[in-house]
């Protein structure tokens, strides 16, 4: 993995974005003061990738990630890995609770050839997005986090311990260092697949167990009777045809004497209608009826013909009826003309009677008016005494007065108007009487009037005695002709039942020969060729009947005779078919083929069809249970072996000695790859080797004629050589093709002298290897000696960098 291209925007202390181009730089340094933010940049890169950072903590704490007052950040990292470009973002958000989250991750393919400036815009396809993001880079740059930060971000400090440290120390240390504890983690494992495996075995020895009849006997005995039933199959087919042969043998012999039963209960089923002996009389005696019946018809005919010619010579009802209705209006309009002058003339006296007294009325009513007058002048002319004056003007002549006039106290003007009221009743009362009688008189007078004039319209009386007589005779006549009609009906009503009795009688006998027909026929169809039914002739059908009864009578016998025959003959066919059927189902029985008794032929037959399915289904059911066997023994074999294989491993990784010995060889194998590294950084001068009786590290000092000595006798800048070398050689055997290292702190301490052997050393490991190195340092005299350098200040603002030299 390389980095190229870094952007941050609110991550950590950059609380302003801020970008830092790798990609021309093979040697370089952030320098900064202390806590301006160096180390935030090599965070900045792991979060990018991993989505966490060493310094945090738990894996999963990102709520360092974010500027304590922004609301969002990203980080986003252009690298190379396998000649490959990759991008990968991350965006954080804070939410209303103060919560910092991932929004977004994604890492894509970008276009190798594309300008870095313009890097993210050129996506070759995308990987992953959000959870899968970091399995994804883990896959591309074939580093997990826990490696990345061992041997990308290298720990020289632990190293410096390691080079000086006590076996027993180093020991612990390489342990740590190289994870060796997995090997605990591998004991446990082996000791669960030992129990995994013992148990697998187990359980197919237990199914095995249940497969223990499954043997090669076994399958040979289903062979044999499985090869048997198939040759009994083969051989089935005859015997099958025989049974069905002697079914059909019993089958015509069931239906010969089914026909012989069915004609004999035929024969005893024939009856003479009970209506036959009789028909021939009740034909002749409804013929009579009918004959006797016709003429006293038509004598009632002639009968009721001449009672309506005699009505008819009588004339028509209508003309009698009509005279005696005049006859009576004539005497009704008399009555009433005689009534109306009578009333007319009582009307004309009741209004003569009348006017004297309406004359008075109208009299006495005017002398009340009169009255009534006086009396109001007499009232007003005492009212106009009393406002009078002696020598005052008099209202009416206009003199002056000389005495005032003296009247009598006048009488009661109330009871005038009362008089006068009763007078105006009385007169109006005796107005609306003379009006009435005047009108009913006038009304009285001109119906009387009329009645005469209708009176006098009216043709001649005639003679009411003639009318009355004739119309009796008219009656009498129309009472005759009525009584010829309904005896008439009556007779032509017997005439019809008696004909529907005869209709009856001769259907009867028609019904009669009928059945005797079809009886005929029917046992003709079932009497043999040789005695057939007599035949029929029309002309006697009580003989006619009992000659078929008397033939019915030598036929019975005859069926009688030949359904025992029949019957005898069905018990031979039915022994025959059971003797073979038992002798067949004795040879299925022989081959274990059990069939329900009286079995058919096609049942036989799906037997034995069902017996070969069973026995096949049987054998290959003991053939699959051998093979599951088979299996299950190499089964019982593998995972013994695993056990056991297990079982070593775990005894072998309980030991102490192994984590020795393992500890031992990584050690071996560590110091002589840093050795070698070592011999380049420093000219050739040293090489490491382990002590062989104390295990301590040593170093060879070709300087001094190869001597072997501490390597705790080492100078500060050859201390940092040896520890570097340590340190590459883990990076080496953990991460093959590592691009890029970075090396943060651990310069502050040196003196000038060990710092330049470490400037020199660093700048030696840079010219010869095809690696990015970076180094963390707020060291000025380390810093100058590197050729690029991106400085990192802190003000108010936040961390912003910029990058130094070429």
């Amino acid at each position: 993995m390389r980095p190229l291209l870094l952007h941050l925007d609110h991550f950590g202390s950059f609380r302003e974005p801020a970008t830092v181009d790798f990609s021309d730089t093979e040697y370089f340094a952030l320098v900064g003061p202390t806590g301006a933010g160096k180390s935030t940049i090599i965070d900045a890169i792991c979060f990018a990738l991993y989505g966490t950072v060493p310094r945090w903590g738990k894996e999963n704490v990102i709520a360092h990630a974010l500027a304590p007052s922004a609301g969002s950040g990203k980080v986003a990292l252009v690298f190379e890995s396998d000649r490959r470009r990759y991008g990968v973002v991350r965006s954080l958000v804070r939410d209303a609770k103060g919560t910092v989250r991932t929004k977004e991750a994604r890492i894509d393919e970008l276009d190798p050839a594309a300008p870095l400036d313009v890097a993210y815009e050129m996506v070759l396809k995308s990987l992953a997005e959000g959870e899968h993001v970091t399995p994804e880079v883990q896959r591309v740059t074939g580093l997990e986090y826990k490696f990345f930060t061992q041997c990308v971000v290298l720990p020289q400090g632990r190293f410096a311990e390691f080079l000086h440290a006590a076996p027993r120390e180093r020991q612990d240390l390489l342990v740590q260092l190289l994870d060796a504890d997995v090997y605990e983690l591998i004991r446990q494992r082996a000791a669960r697949d030992e129990e995994a495996a013992r148990s697998a075995a187990a359980f197919a020895r237990d199914q095995l167990a249940k497969l223990a009849g499954a043997s090669d006997e076994a399958e040979r005995e289903l062979a044999d009777g499985l090869a048997a039933l198939r040759r009994l199959a083969g051989t089935l087919d005859t015997d099958l045809d025989l049974l069905r042969a002697r079914e059909a043998d019993i089958g015509r012999a069931e239906q010969e004497r089914a026909s012989v039963a069915e004609r004999q209960s035929a024969l005893a089923a024939l009856r003479m209608p009970p209506a036959v002996p009789t028909l021939a009389s009740a034909r002749r005696e409804a013929a009579d009826a009918v004959a006797a019946l016709g003429a006293e018809v038509a004598t009632l005919e002639a009968d009721e013909h001449e009672a309506f010619e005699a009505l008819a010579a009588l004339g028509d009802r209508a003309e009698p009826v009509a005279a005696l209705a005049a006859l009576d209006a004539r005497e009704r309009l008399t009555a009433q003309a005689a009534a109306a002058r009578a009333a007319a003339a009582e009307a004309a006296a009741s209004l003569e009677r009348l006017v004297p007294k309406v004359a008075e009325a109208e009299h006495a009513l005017t002398e009340a008016e009169h009255e009534r007058e006086r009396l109001r002048d007499a009232h007003a002319a005492a009212a106009l005494t009393h406002r009078l004056a002696v020598g005052e003007p008099c209202p009416l002549c206009l003199r002056p007065l000389s005495e005032l006039p003296h009247h009598e106290r006048p009488a009661d003007l109330g009871a005038a108007d009362r008089a006068l009221a009763a007078a105006r009743d009385r007169a109006g009362r005796g107005r609306a009487a003379l009006t009435k009688a005047e009108t009913s008189a006038s009304m009285l007078a001109a119906q009387a009037t009329r009645l005469d004039t209708d009176l006098a319209a009216l043709p001649a009386p005639g003679d009411r005695i003639e009318i009355e007589g004739r119309l009796a005779a008219i009656a009498k006549a129309e009472a005759l002709a009525t009584e010829a009609r309904t005896a008439v009906r009556g007779a032509r009503g017997k005439l019809e039942r008696a004909r529907a009795a005869a209709e009856q009688v001769e259907r009867q006998a028609e019904s009669a020969w009928q059945t005797l027909g079809s009886t005929r026929d029917r046992l003709l169809v079932l009497a043999p060729s040789d005695d057939p039914p007599p035949p029929l002739t029309r002309d006697d059908l009580h003989h006619a009947w009992s000659e078929l009864l008397g033939w019915r009578d030598r036929a019975a016998e005859a069926a009688r005779a030949a359904l025992t025959e029949r019957e005898r003959e069905l018990a031979q066919a039915t022994a025959r078919l059971a003797a073979e059927r038992h002798k067949l189902t004795e040879r299925l029985a022989e081959h274990g083929v059990t069939v329900p008794r009286n079995a058919t032929p096609d049942q036989l037959g799906a037997a034995v069809a069902g017996a070969v399915a069973r026995a096949d289904g049987a054998l290959e059911r003991v053939r699959e249970e051998r093979r599951r066997a088979a299996d299950l023994e190499k089964v019982v074999a593998e995972k013994e072996h695993e056990a056991k294989v297990a079982h070593e491993l775990a005894l072998r990784l309980r030991a102490n000695a192994f984590e020795r010995w393992l500890c031992a060889e990584a050690l071996a194998v560590l110091v002589a790859t840093a050795s070698e590294t070592l011999m380049e950084l420093s000219d050739g001068q040293y090489e490491l080797a382990l002590g062989e009786r104390t295990g301590d590290i040593e170093v060879i000092d070709h300087g001094e004629a190869g001597l072997r000595r501490s390597a705790r006798t080492l100078s500060g800048g050859e201390t940092f050589q040896a520890a570097l070398s340590l340190a590459l050689a883990l990076s080496g055997a953990v991460a093959r093709g590592l691009d890029s290292i970075f090396l943060d702190e651990g310069f502050g301490t040196l003196d000038p002298a060990t710092l330049d052997t470490v400037a020199t050393t660093l700048e030696r490991l840079a010219a010869g290897q095809e690696r990015m190195i970076g180094v963390v340092t707020h060291v000025p005299a380390l810093a100058d000696r590197v050729p690029a350098r991106f400085e990192v200040l802190r003000d108010a603002k936040g961390s912003h960098v910029r990058k130094v030299g070429p």
